[in-house]
């Protein structure tokens, strides 16, 4: 609850200051919208449960430009759960997402960069198909940094794509249990003369980064916003590219409502996924779709 209560506060706090369109050079804009879906059963002869789906999203960017200098700024936040009959609520969704880009502009739609981005999420997770009690993620558990000098190509308002060839990065997971279990690509934990050594909560990395962004309005209050990110890690396989690729379909139905269909595929080599006795399978594609219809508001 106290999360909850520091997310509220912290979209109030963000919404407050995105609609302080004074400062001199800076374009700030954001939206903020709470998603749902309802079902009610009552006496209903074929049978069903009760359940509540609810959703809240905020994003915001804050711009900067002058001369040959710019520097973008977006952040990303989503919380939700779903309540089915007298079950306990269970996370559908759980995002943190910040992405910081200084741009040099060097020629036409080329630019010099550095791009520092991080992920994480709000609350403990759970795999609840398997175990509802031991939670598999957490605040900080995993986050993902990383920062890379590169260069920028932005031929028009729609496209945008960055390289970074030399970008470190890090894996951070700051819950020891998990951290020792190997979570998230960590090494686990090892045992030296039967005493348990605890493993490191970071993992370095070191390779090369591509992000491509698109944003493009199809249709009259049709927008689809794509963002696909690959890295190769030089120093570990770097054959095998890890994938972020997130859409995102935006319907306006008017100026409060709006009808959203977002998808998200993640392969990650170092994360392995576990069937439902905990044998571990391997790296899969990892694959989330989501359909919400919501009140929304854009500053």
């Amino acid at each position: 609850m106290k999360k909850i209560l520091l997310l509220g506060f912290l979209v109030i706090s963000m919404t407050a200051y995105s609609q302080n369109d004074t400062i001199k050079n800076w374009t700030i804009k954001g939206k903020a919208s709470l998603n749902f879906s309802q079902s009610y059963f009552s006496n209903w002869s074929a049978g069903g449960d009760n359940s509540l789906n609810l959703i809240g999203k905020y994003t915001m960017d804050a711009n900067y430009a002058k001369e040959r200098h710019s520097w973008n700024n977006w952040i990303d936040l989503a919380f939700g759960y779903n309540i089915i009959g007298e079950t306990e609520p269970m996370k559908t969704e759980d995002k943190i997402e910040f992405i910081s880009a200084y741009q040099y502009s060097l020629k036409k739609h080329w630019s010099l960069s550095a791009v520092l981005t991080f992920k994480s999420q709000f609350a403990k997770g759970y795999d609840y198909s398997n175990d509802s009690t031991n939670n598999v993620s957490g605040f900080m558990a995993p986050a993902y940094i990383d920062f890379g000098p590169g260069i920028s190509y932005k031929p028009n308002d729609i496209f945008v794509a960055n390289f970074s060839p030399v970008t470190p990065r890090w894996i951070v997971v700051m819950d020891q249990n998990l951290a020792n279990q190997g979570a998230f690509g960590l090494n686990p934990a090892d045992t030296v003369n039967g005493t348990v050594q605890n493993a490191k909560m970071v993992k370095s990395q070191f390779g090369a980064k591509l992000l491509l962004a698109v944003n493009y309005e199809v249709a009259k209050n049709v927008n689809v916003i794509s963002k696909l990110e690959l890295f190769s890690d030089y120093l570990d396989n770097p054959q095998n590219i890890d994938v972020n690729w997130q859409v995102l379909v935006e319907l306006k139905v008017n100026s409060w409502l709006n009808v959203n269909l977002s998808t998200e595929l993640i392969y990650d080599d170092d994360v392995i996924i576990k069937d439902a006795n905990d044998n571990p399978l391997g790296p899969r594609t990892q694959f989330k779709q989501m359909l919400m219809v919501g009140i929304g508001y854009a500053f």
